[in-house]
């Protein structure tokens, strides 16, 4: 039974990340989402931006793992690209350059009428 008044406590501790969980978030956090970090925790997400908030680290941690591997994965994009990979080349000035392909506009073409005329064909039979 709870002793005291509602709001005064007694409820559950509040999450949090030790400083080994924090590493693993930060390594984890160049391959999973938030989401799927929270369900390896064995936390729902919503927990887990809670604990970001409280613990100004752990989000920190997050946001450097997934920096990381965005850099390391565009350097390797980049090397691709110059060692001549087209579609490495395309997807790079895609993503970073803007470039984008366009459908050409169609063009109606008219029908043709093609008419024989009935005694040119009796005139080359002949």
């Amino acid at each position: 039974m709870k002793i005291g008044r509602q709001g005064e406590g007694g409820g559950r501790p509040p999450k949090t990340l030790d400083e080994q969980q924090i590493i693993e978030l930060a390594a984890l956090s160049a391959v999973l989402t938030k989401g799927q970090v929270a369900d390896y925790f064995g936390i729902s997400e919503k927990t887990l931006r809670a604990i970001e908030e409280r613990q100004p680290e752990v989000s920190t941690a997050y946001k450097k793992g997934k920096a990381k591997q965005i850099a390391s994965m565009g350097s390797n994009l980049i090397q691709l690209a110059k060692s001549g990979n087209v579609t490495a080349n395309i997807f790079y000035l895609k993503t970073q350059a803007g470039w984008k392909e366009t459908e050409a506009d169609p063009v109606e073409i008219p029908p043709i009428n093609i008419t024989v005329d009935p005694n040119a064909l009796n005139a080359a039979a002949e």
